[in-house]
């Protein structure tokens, strides 16, 4: 009888989870007596224990049991333990700036020292005349593949990272029983970056198409001449394999070619930017957050569309080497303290500190047809024999009484389902809509597709893509009450380009839904 009543207790507070390695024998005990877990202790946070046992791995509620064994933990001097690893382009600057400034906001008194080369310690300590420790959270300075196998070792609560996690790391951790790292509720873009093609100030090539750029890498185009610029050597600048953003330059600019013998590797960005800022004659791959002394080169296309790497280019996705910085976690419950940075982090003190280390928060904005000038012009310009006069006035009637919002959502190639940043995007609105920030207006999902194909079949794809990413924000915003928010969905097809379609990275550009706001 007490197995199964402890059966029935187990099933009405607990959740599976993954086991480590240092357990130790506990019993709980409900405060009646009636029943008891005995196990092998996993973790505890505070609030609840995580405890092996015959049913699985379970998670009880510490208020409703007493703890007795070994494996105990000391109740009255619990310290909440965080460990972040990953890519130095989140873990050297933002992460600690975060913390601090959530600990800040929280109350507690801060204690940060360096631990070495790669690791910081942050000590978070109850204000006050005891200065107890509440919390000590490490840092770890390691490349994105190394903070995902952390994670995946349970070896980190959070991975950071400059990709999204692959589909290898994605099938271990659902081997591993860490849940799903495609997930919305695992993964979360913390902040937006942007690759951009830097130049010497004296250079005067500013425009350069995205085909340019990658014979540039590769040794087809050496000579500034070809490009517009002095009859002089070109000499290409990258960042070391493996490091930073390198795996983007490799997806989106080279395209899976080897890049040239006279590429000049750099081991940082720094590094680069000062490089190609003394070389006349040189031109590298920096990071928008820090381009030094250099000046931005704006990516074009052969049909003439523009796209500089602005602020709000970045944050809708409109520039095509945006690159987001991701926070991954496993599925398991985290320390309160954990959860509730994981609150903060949506928050737009937040934001204000991301924009203050120099990076593209995810604050949405809104853009006004008086500030889509260029967005209609080519839409003009471009509409082929099917885009009709009709379809661009309604577009442009809808234009003049919405503003876009900067969150865009765009899909995988060839498939129906919307890509890592986007999913992301998906938790922000739901999360912005549940706090109120929309209440009382409109938000329209706007679809539209590249031109390939009939303009029909692209108008219907691009419907059907606005309108899941409709139903999606709305299953994510679980608590929003009916009435509070008008959302619906249109399309407008091929008649809103933002790139030529002359190319891979062109047409993504064009495939995506927007939210106009009214």
């Amino acid at each position: 009888m007490r197995i199964l009543r402890a059966a029935v207790f187990a099933a009405l507070f607990l959740l599976a989870l993954p086991v480590a390695s240092d357990a130790g024998d506990i019993t709980l005990t409900s405060r009646d007596g009636s029943i008891e877990l005995t196990g092998d202790l996993v973790g505890y946070d505070g609030e609840y224990y995580r405890i092996a046992t015959e049913y699985g791995v379970l998670t009880v509620d510490g208020s409703g049991v007493t703890c007795d064994g070994p494996g105990c933990p000391n109740l009255g001097a619990f310290v909440a333990q965080l460990t972040f690893s990953g890519a130095p382009e989140l873990s050297r600057a933002l992460i600690p700036a975060l913390i601090e400034d959530f600990a800040k906001r929280q109350g507690f008194v801060v204690d940060a020292r360096a631990q070495g080369g790669e690791a910081q310690e942050i000590v978070l300590r109850e204000a006050g005349g005891n200065g107890n420790k509440a919390a000590e959270i490490t840092i770890f300075q390691k490349i994105s593949d190394q903070g995902f196998a952390d994670l995946l070792d349970e070896a980190a609560d959070f991975a950071l990272s400059v990709r999204e996690a692959s589909a290898v790391e994605k099938r271990r951790a659902r081997d591993l029983g860490l849940g799903d790292l495609g997930s919305f509720r695992q993964a979360r873009v913390l902040a937006l970056d942007a690759l951009v093609a830097v130049v010497a100030p004296d250079n005067p090539v500013r425009k350069i198409t995205m085909a340019q750029l990658a014979e540039i890498f590769t040794g087809k185009i050496t000579n500034w001449a070809e490009l517009g610029g002095e009859d002089a050597p070109i000499t290409p600048y990258l960042p070391i394999p493996g490091s930073g953003f390198s795996s983007l330059i490799d997806d989106r600019v080279l395209v899976g070619v080897k890049p040239a013998d006279s590429v000049r590797f750099q081991s940082t960005n720094h590094a680069l930017v000062q490089a190609v800022a003394r070389d006349p004659f040189g031109i590298g791959m920096a990071v928008l957050s820090d381009t030094g002394a250099t000046d931005i080169v704006t990516l074009t296309g052969a049909c003439g569309f523009e796209v500089a790497a602005s602020q709000k280019a970045v944050k809708a996705e409109d520039y095509p080497l945006t690159a987001p910085l991701y926070i991954y976690r496993p599925a398991r419950r985290l320390p309160k303290i954990g959860r509730e940075f994981l609150r903060y982090l949506r928050s737009d003190a937040a934001q204000s500190v991301v924009r203050q280390v120099g990076l593209v928060d995810q604050v949405p904005q809104e853009t006004t047809i008086d500030q889509q000038g260029r967005r209609l012009a080519n839409a003009i310009l471009a509409a082929g024999e099917e885009v009709t006069l009709e379809r661009l006035q309604d577009m442009a009637g809808l234009m003049a009484e919405f503003s876009r919002l900067t969150l865009t959502f765009r899909f995988r190639i060839g498939s129906s389902e919307m890509d890592a940043q986007s999913q992301s995007n998906v938790a922000l609105l739901a999360a912005l809509l549940e706090t109120g920030r929309f209440d009382g207006r409109t938000l329209r999902f706007v679809g539209f597709s590249d031109g390939q194909g009939g303009a029909e079949a692209n108008q219907v794809l691009a419907a059907k893509r606005a309108r899941r990413v409709m139903q999606a924000v709305r299953e994510a915003a679980e608590t929003l009450a009916e009435g509070r928010v008008d959302m619906d969905a249109t399309a407008f097809g091929e008649a809103l380009p933002m790139a030529c379609d002359d190319s891979e990275w062109g047409r993504q550009v064009n495939r995506r839904v927007e939210v106009w706001l009214r």
